[in-house]
């Protein structure tokens, strides 16, 4: 099991960048994908960007390519997404995920294939 807390989030202006993090408990965070998702009022849950075990294969949405990264630290146990160039349309709140069994790549972006989730952490962008 694993419990996930988010941290960095804040009110940006258009065009900033801001970095999140997300720090995970207990011994096995090296066992898990990763992924951030947001949800903005109204909306459903979005995927933003995932990542492998081993950190070595990232994935984002179109809409953040580019402008998002995603990156872990193992040995620390954290999760980040450095965000630039901020739009006002990135505004949510923003959640990190961890799953343990993706059946290939399109499994990253689907909520349904994480089992745990942080509180999420808000983000708001003016123009």
């Amino acid at each position: 099991q694993v419990q996930l807390v988010e941290s960095g989030g804040g009110l940006v202006q258009a065009g900033d960048s801001l970095r999140l993090s997300c720090a995970a408990s207990g011994r096995t965070f090296n066992s898990y994908h990763m992924g951030w998702f947001r949800q903005a009022p109204g909306q459903e849950r979005e995927f933003v960007a995932a990542i492998t075990r081993s950190g070595e294969i990232t994935y984002n949405v179109d809409s953040v390519k580019g402008r998002f990264t995603i990156s872990r630290d193992n040995t620390k146990k954290l999760l980040y997404l450095q965000m630039s160039s901020l739009k006002p349309e990135d505004t949510a709140v923003y959640f990190c995920a961890a799953g343990t069994t993706m059946f290939g790549s399109k499994s990253y972006g689907r909520p349904a294939s994480y089992i745990y989730w942080g509180q999420g952490t808000q983000v708001t962008v003016s123009s």
